[in-house]
Order: structure tokens, then C-alpha cells, then sequence
């Protein structure tokens, strides 16, 4: 019997690295039935910079015996105020992960099951992989929180909405969280607020741990 993988990216947010640096990431929806995952229903963020990366280590890992498809090229005037461009790379990167789902030989790989459910920096992602830190890949996976869908119903709900949605995104912790790195989000939100065009309550339910 067929197994269902679906993913969708979606839900542009603006971050600010410092005062003068900014970048865009995107959520992650993940629902399955697949037996290759121990997670059916996630949702996570990530930005370009890790999609380059995961594509890099998934090609290393699977030792050239899988042609990886490519990701939307690094455009050097992409804009983080043009929504024609932001929507191009979304549906870019959406297709790029429907496409390595395909692959049974990538599904096993443990850094594409950290990559679409945990909050793990690349960094960890590798070490944990690796076995070098003390949790497992199924336990960063499990210690994922997921607020967007709770059951079933909720995705069906989520899947007949319009993708323009803006609803609050889950956000997942890295098991050892950095108190510093989400004090500089939350500091930098006042800045945040003329680039989104958003309420600072919003900004500030954002918070990610992402890298």
C-alpha cells in the first residue's frame, strides 16, 4: 500500500542576525503515514543556508548514488521586501524536499529526519547523527514541540485554508534551548517591526533558536 508523504513551505518570517542583518526563514509542514518516520505530523523552520547544507551532506552521505535535485539558485539581488521573489524560492524549496522524499535511500538518512523535525542547528543535526551528543535522533525528533497541528482534524482544516494563511507557526526547541540567542530576538523586534509590518506581539511569539 502506497504510503503518503506530504510537505509544504510556507509562512515567510523575517530574523535579524544583528541590527544590520536580516534573513528570511520558512516553516516546514510535514504530514505522513510512512513508516520511516516515528513523527506523522511536524512542523519546524528553517532558512536557505540549511537547505544548501542539507543538500551537501545528503549527496556526501548517499555517496553519489543518488542524483539530488537542485534547489532555487542563490540569487545575489534577491530581496527580503519582494514577494514575487520570496514566493518563486518557497515553491522552489517545497518541490526540492517533495523531490528527496521520493528517494528510499535519503529517507534513511538521519540528518534529513533532524532537518524536517527538530530545531537542531546544522551543527548538532551533524553531531547528533553522528551519535555524539546525549540524546538520540529519535529523542530530538520527539522533544520537537508542534502547536499548529494537534489531531488529524486540524491538518484537514489546515489543508482547505489558503496557504496565504497567517496563523502562529510551532516552533521546536533545540534540547539545550540558548537563553542568549532568544534574548537578542526578542531585543531585535523593535527593529523587526518596520521591515514585517507586523505587531510586536507577534514578532515576539516568533522566537526561534534557529541558525
Amino acid at each position: 500500500m502506497q504510503q503518503l508523504i506530504s510537505v509544504w513551505v510556507r509562512d515567510p518570517r523575517m530574523r535579524k542576525n544583528d541590527f544590520w542583518h536580516a534573513y528570511l526563514d520558512y516553516e516546514i509542514c510535514l504530514h505522513t503515514d510512512s513508516v520511516c518516520f516515528t513523527k506523522k505530523i511536524s512542523s519546524v523552520r528553517r532558512r536557505y543556508s540549511e537547505f544548501v547544507w542539507l543538500r551537501q551532506k545528503l549527496q556526501e552521505n548517499s555517496m553519489l548514488m543518488v542524483h539530488l535535485p537542485e534547489l532555487p539558485p542563490k540569487n545575489p539581488f534577491f530581496s527580503l521586501n519582494n514577494a514575487q521573489q520570496i514566493t518563486e524560492r518557497m515553491k522552489g524549496l517545497q518541490t526540492f524536499l517533495e523531490q528527496i522524499l521520493q528517494s528510499p535511500l535519503l529517507l534513511s538518512d538521519s540528518l534529513l529526519h533532524l532537518f524536517l523535525q527538530s530545531q537542531l542547528s546544522m551543527s548538532k543535526m551533524k553531531a547528533c547523527a553522528a551519535g555524539r551528543t546525549h540524546y538520540s535522533v529519535a529523542q530530538a525528533v520527539q522533544q520537537c514541540g508542534l502547536r499548529r497541528f494537534h489531531s488529524e482534524e486540524d491538518l484537514q482544516k489546515y489543508c482547505s485554508m489558503s496557504c496565504d494563511s497567517d496563523s502562529d507557526s510551532s516552533e521546536c526547541r533545540d534540547p539545550e534551548p540558548r537563553l542568549q540567542d532568544l534574548a537578542m530576538n526578542k531585543a531585535a523586534s523593535t527593529a523587526l517591526l518596520g521591515l514585517m509590518g507586523t505587531s510586536q506581539e507577534e514578532i515576539l511569539s516568533c522566537s526561534s533558536d534557529s541558525t
